[in-house]
């Protein structure tokens, strides 16, 4: 049976557009108060107005989290504006595909900097404050969400650095699964195929091309797909944990 959120604060990176956006309207439906944070504010301000619209409150954080003092900057002010924090969902990521042989070296530091850095930076602020909530009311259980991909799971040709980005975040989160445990800290990891975002716009033309032949005839998920997937995982009572979700389009192969 699903619990809703009401009383909890959940804060979502990468909001600005595509699985993070929808993420944070179908948790604020649910009744958590959203901290949506990612690069764009004009943007942020859209889905903030949206959202209260709807009678949710969500807190627009403009920040780069690939920058350390941004991204602990992020969630302190989360706490501070909202109270607490009892969700996290790391979903701001990079897909930079193609041959590594002649890849620019910048978009592999790029897809380090915010796939991974960004991701524990943010992880790490937020852990004492996730353990606190767990252990108050009113739903005594915190969640760590982080957005993995099939590409944490099975690599491509083309996907090299992009693999080694996912299959980390894949294995940073089963270990801190394990980790927090039992302190009432759920980690899970959601591992989404083909979704229709802004992720393939960021690609290098020939790689954006061959990405969308290998998809050609398969209906893609949505965002909004991924982000019910989502709140499926937080929303389960505190006895259940879902530890690893792999969601692909029912076409897609591997």
């Amino acid at each position: 049976m699903a619990e809703r959120l009401d009383g909890t604060v959940a804060l979502i990176t990468g909001a600005s557009s595509g699985i993070g956006e929808a993420t944070a309207q179908a948790l604020a439906s649910q009744g958590a108060a959203v901290a949506i944070l990612a690069r764009r504010k004009e943007r942020l301000d859209q889905l903030a107005a949206a959202i209260g619209a709807q009678g949710g409150h969500a807190l627009v954080i403009e920040a780069d989290i690939t920058d350390r003092a941004q991204a602990q900057a992020a969630v302190q002010r989360t706490v501070a504006e909202l109270g607490r924090l009892d969700t996290v969902v790391n979903n701001a990521g990079l897909m930079l595909l193609g041959p590594a042989v002649g890849a620019p070296l910048e978009d592999w530091e790029s897809m380090v900097a915010l796939n991974v850095q960004g991701l524990l930076y943010v992880t790490h602020a937020a852990l004492p404050h996730l353990i606190s909530s767990a252990q108050n009311a009113p739903r005594q259980v915190a969640d760590l969400v982080n957005i993995s991909s099939v590409a944490g799971r099975v690599a491509r040709n083309g996907s090299n650095v992009y693999n080694l980005t996912k299959f980390g975040v894949t294995a940073l989160s089963e270990s801190l699964r394990q980790e927090l445990a039992g302190r009432h800290v759920r980690v899970s990891a959601v591992e989404p195929g083909a979704v229709e975002t802004e992720l393939v716009s960021h690609m290098r033309p020939e790689a954006r091309e061959r990405s969308m032949q290998r998809f050609a005839g398969v209906e893609r998920l949505r965002a909004e797909d991924i982000a019910d997937a989502i709140t499926y995982i937080v929303t389960r009572p505190r006895h259940v944990a879902i530890n690893e979700m792999l969601v692909r389009p029912t076409e897609q192969e591997a």
